[in-house]
């Protein structure tokens, strides 16, 4: 009998849909925290994190919203493809990015087709190419 399974193939790798970090409690609030998911408010320390986060973040809605008008950055998620890049050299486009979530350089880009169409690159969140692409942008990221 055939295994499907075994005919499965990815096409490209996943993105992961997180960052991780890392921060520093005092020993009070950190047994706050074990407290709240012992006593079953929250699954982990990392609910009680992520929920934390969203309630700071909703309580400043309108001034993100503000702000990333203001500063005209896409919000999200932003893939900036070879072909993205190749069609602004093309037309002698210099690309200003800015991006407020995850910013995206495909991994085929060259460390010289990136200085030849990125002008500028601000992101707020992370920028997630190759190691090479984001030397060659070191001196036009802010």
């Amino acid at each position: 009998m055939l295994d499907m399974a075994d005919n499965v193939r990815e096409l490209r790798p996943r993105a992961p849909d997180t960052e991780k970090i890392t921060i520093n409690l005092g020993y009070v609030d950190l047994g706050h925290v074990d407290l709240m998911v012992q006593e079953g408010f929250y699954s982990n320390r990392t609910d009680f994190i992520r929920t934390a986060i969203r309630n700071q973040l909703e309580r400043h809605v309108e001034v993100v919203r503000q702000s990333t008008a203001r500063k005209n950055m896409d919000l999200g998620l932003r893939n900036y493809t070879r072909e993205d890049l190749e069609a602004a050299r093309r037309t002698g486009e210099m690309l200003q990015i800015n991006v407020l979530g995850l910013a995206t350089i495909a991994q085929d880009v060259t460390p010289e087709l990136a200085r030849a169409t990125i002008a500028s690159i601000s992101v707020l969140g992370a920028l997630h190419a190759t190691p090479a692409v984001k030397a060659a942008l070191a001196d036009r990221t802010r």
